[in-house]
């Protein structure tokens, strides 16, 4: 089977569309379109379906993309390993994790990484969705509960709770709730329950939420209910890491917090030995012997 179709047929599958795999490929609709229809010849059988809104897989067709997805990735595997150095830390290293601790804790510290290594690239790939790890659709993850994949190094770096904070200058202006019911007089600034997010965050929130007399300001991530607080909004459930960098938050009813939460590591085996995923994991590891340092003595 000829591989230069297969190629151009894995481009047109996860494109959805002559025209996107055509950019990507750097070839003309028509050529790719030549390309796709003589494969379906080749293999008898139609790989695409056909209408206004783009392409869809057939059965057959989701039969072979599996194939070259399966190619791909130990492509892949195999272009990064040669492309390790032993001794240098060079080209692309993709990391995923959520949003709020890839916007409000990591990215603000790469550029201690970068300090160390300025030739490598870090493509920050922010989502709730866990990615998939041994399908390389990142090379490092940093996530808030033990990854379950097979094939997959993991460490616990750390535990956080979901806490309540508020700046100095809201409490100033609005006074320091004591109790759970003086919380009542306070907009409340939280994820919804059913936005994705940790089961403990969620446990944590219920009560308060559920509350008729509870005024709450909804924000689906972090950064955003951050932002809420430091402009004044009202009283915000966030991570209890977020302390550390900002430390002129006031933490509210101290006495109030989720239960812990487990923070995860976590790249393929077959990354086992390259020289970019462990002076990222080194680096993330530095990182969190100075927030613990820190958070002990706040």
């Amino acid at each position: 089977m000829d591989w230069d179709k297969l190629r151009i047929f894995h481009a047109v599958a996860e494109a959805g569309s002559l025209t996107h795999a055509g950019d990507s490929l750097h070839l003309s609709q028509s050529a790719v379109s030549r390309q796709i229809r003589a494969l379906e010849l080749q293999l008898s059988a139609t790989l695409f379906h056909r209408h206004a809104r783009g392409l869809i897989l057939t059965e057959q067709g989701e039969l072979l993309y599996e194939a070259t997805r399966t190619m791909s990735k130990r492509l892949s595997n195999a272009s990064a390993r040669i492309r390790d150095s032993k001794d240098e830390a060079l080209g692309e290293l993709r990391v995923t994790t959520t949003m709020g601790f890839g916007s409000l804790w990591l990215a603000p510290r790469l550029g201690h990484l970068y300090e160390k290594y300025p030739e490598l690239s870090i493509d920050l790939i922010l989502k709730e969705r866990v990615l998939d790890l041994p399908m390389r659709e990142a090379d490092v993850a940093i996530r808030m509960k033990e990854p379950s994949q097979a094939d997959i190094i993991r460490r616990r770096l750390m535990e956080v709770n979901i806490r309540y904070y508020a700046t100095q200058e809201y409490i100033d202006s609005h006074g320091l709730p004591k109790t759970v019911e003086e919380m009542q007089q306070h907009r409340l600034i939280a994820q919804r329950p059913n936005e994705v997010q940790v089961s403990a965050g969620r446990q944590f929130l219920g009560p308060y939420i559920e509350d008729e007399d509870q005024t709450v300001l909804y924000v689906n991530s972090y950064f955003g209910i951050m932002q809420s607080v430091i402009n004044n909004l009202g009283i915000g459930a966030l991570p209890s890491y977020l302390a550390v960098d900002f430390p002129n938050l006031v933490r509210v009813l101290p006495e109030e917090e989720s239960q812990p939460i487990p923070v995860y590591l976590a790249y393929p085996e077959e990354l086992r030995n390259s020289k970019r995923v462990n002076v990222f994991r080194d680096f993330v590891l530095e990182e969190i012997i100075e927030y613990r340092r820190r958070f002990e003595d706040i």
